[in-house]
């Protein structure tokens, strides 16, 4: 902050290249894409000061915020400028640039210079992701425009409008950038915070957030653009919703009157972006709190709230707009902590990275028992023959099966459908080699052995910007007399591990033969996971779960 003879400022980015660059939200090297716009001219600043201002030497305040919101705090900031220095008014020139609020949270974490004095984001959960390591941010104002998430559709998307679980789930949600954007983020933490009003378990949020973030992730580039979601959207037969801000879609159906889309809360509830003033300035936070404190005084007022409505924002009452714009009274959800804000950011970065994975099943004597009117073997071959749905097309994954003696040489594993992205082709190669696979009468179950060697193959095809993964069906516990000990096969294991290279062994174990400790000894050998149900016929649900973990 400092002294300045002019009122207003606004960063100038109408004559620039919109720049894209990397970030990180949570984990600051994750390389998420974003856009940062600045606005505006410095040339006509000095104009800002109206003639009659007794400001001489007003204090200097930088105030980032996200582009939507900047022409609100233009607006009570040409108003402060035009009383300065009368009747107590404070003189201050605020320099007001447009930025995405994942990127002022990164500056402010790095201890950027670049921190502005102000920071006014779209949501307050950026707050605590701009911890600088000695201390979070002070949230001046806790807000001082709102709006509310919504679902955007077309009418036909809306017959079931119970909760946001159902809607996303009967749909092609198309979601912002969790880790860029706050209305990506609220979206998955909306459909978490609802679960105090429908008790959904962990396998129903699962069977949802699993293939989403798979798919997203697998894109050349995360959504941004909110517009041009809002376009797809609209064509006719479209099944795409849209989460989005009631602000956004208020001005889009302004500017595309001819939409044929629609702006629903769902029954359960929503969430709310707060627009807070938040004070980043690294010295004389004092005046930086007293200018937050001002303008958020001058927002207050009965000019600035017509000028806030107009641009599609709420009050901070929640209070609908007018117009009979939007959608009308809220239901609000709790607002999530900043433990689930973590949590669940951290569990979308895991889940979204690709996936390279070998697939083994076991196919010895004992698969041949009935659970109800199907055989072991036939539930497994379900749930795996299901499971490739929650893949995308750029996912790769290769099939195994095992017993004893079952290879080349004697192999207790047989090699089916090499590792390879999941085409068409590769997808129909996998669900054919499924269909036909039969339990071997008499055979036994060379487990070690085969994972030894699962996980070779998988370090021998590492890719390095995929989650390397064996998933392993049994049955039972190993019973190959030739093979080695539990405690050679974990160590071995061991040994074939490589922080920077990790293959991990995702264990799914069913029946009462699986052998919970051997699984656990195995998987726990690679950094992975096991699980095991005594009720074959839950393994499906067993299988999304072990998803999450891999």
């Amino acid at each position: 902050m400092g002294k300045h003879s002019s009122a207003v400022t606004r960063s100038n980015n109408n004559r620039r290249s919109v720049y894209i660059t990397a970030v990180g939200v949570l984990v600051l090297a994750l390389g998420a894409v974003f856009v940062v716009r600045s606005f505006g001219s410095e040339a006509g600043a000095d104009g800002f000061l109206g003639s009659g201002s007794d400001c001489k030497d007003p204090t200097q305040i930088q105030l980032s915020t996200t582009p939507e919101m900047q022409a609100p705090l233009e607006a009570a900031a040409k108003s402060l400028a035009a009383k300065g220095g009368k009747d107590g008014t404070p003189c201050l020139q605020v320099t007001i640039t447009a930025v995405s609020s994942a990127q002022v949270a990164r500056d402010v974490a790095r201890g950027s210079d670049n921190r502005p004095d102000l920071w006014v984001p779209d949501s307050s959960l950026w707050v605590a992701q701009a911890d600088d390591g000695q201390s979070v941010p002070n949230v001046a104002v806790a807000s001082v425009a709102t709006s509310p998430l919504v679902l955007v559709g077309r009418n036909d998307n809306f017959a079931d409008t119970s909760s946001w679980l159902r809607i996303l789930g009967a749909t092609e949600p198309a979601l912002l950038d969790p880790l860029n954007t706050s209305v990506g983020a609220l979206s998955l933490l909306a459909v978490q915070m609802e679960r105090q009003k429908t008790s959904a378990s962990d396998t129903q949020i699962a069977q949802l957030v699993v293939p989403l973030a798979q798919h997203l992730g697998s894109l050349a580039k995360p959504y941004t653009d909110v517009n041009a979601l809002f376009g797809r959207a609209d064509q006719d037969g479209s099944k795409i919703v849209v989460p989005a801000s009631e602000q956004s879609f208020v001005k889009y159906q302004e500017e595309h009157p001819e939409a044929q889309l629609r702006a629903i809360q769902p029954v359960t509830g929503t969430l709310t972006l707060d627009y807070p003033i938040v004070v980043t300035a690294k010295t004389d936070t004092d005046a930086a709190t007293e200018a937050a404190q001002t303008l958020a005084g001058e927002l207050l007022t009965d000019s600035a709230a017509q000028a806030r409505d107009e641009a599609g924002f709420r009050d901070t009452t929640f209070s609908p707009l007018n117009g009979g714009r939007g959608v009308g009274d809220l239901n609000q959800l709790p607002k999530p902590t900043s433990a689930a804000i973590t949590s669940t950011l951290q569990n979308w970065t895991r889940l979204s990275l690709s996936t390279h994975s070998l697939a083994v099943i076991d196919v010895s004597g004992s698969m041949a028992e009935k659970v109800g009117d199907k055989t072991r073997m036939q539930l497994t071959i379900e749930a795996a023959v299901g499971g490739l749905s929650l893949f995308p097309d750029t996912a790769q994954l290769g099939l195994w099966t095992f017993s004893t003696k079952i290879g080349s040489l004697d192999a207790d594993y047989k090699p089916l459908v090499p590792i390879a992205p999941l085409s068409k082709v590769q997808r129909d190669k996998i669900t054919a080699q499924l269909r036909i696979q039969q339990p071997i009468p008499n055979g036994g179950t060379g487990l070690y052995d085969t994972a030894i060697a699962a996980v070779r193959q998988v370090r021998q095809e590492y890719k390095s910007n995929a989650v390397n993964t064996v998933l392993l069906f049994t049955d039972g516990k190993n019973d190959d007399p030739g093979s080695p000990t539990l405690a050679q096969a974990v160590q071995t294991l061991r040994s074939l591990q490589d922080p920077a290279r990790p293959v991990r062994i995702i264990a799914l174990g069913m029946g009462p033969e699986a052998n919970a400790d051997e699984l656990s000894a195995l998987a726990g050998a690679t950094g992975g996971a096991s699980y095991v149900t005594r009720d074959p016929a839950e393994l499906k649900k067993v299988f999304i779960d072990a998803l999450q973990s891999r």
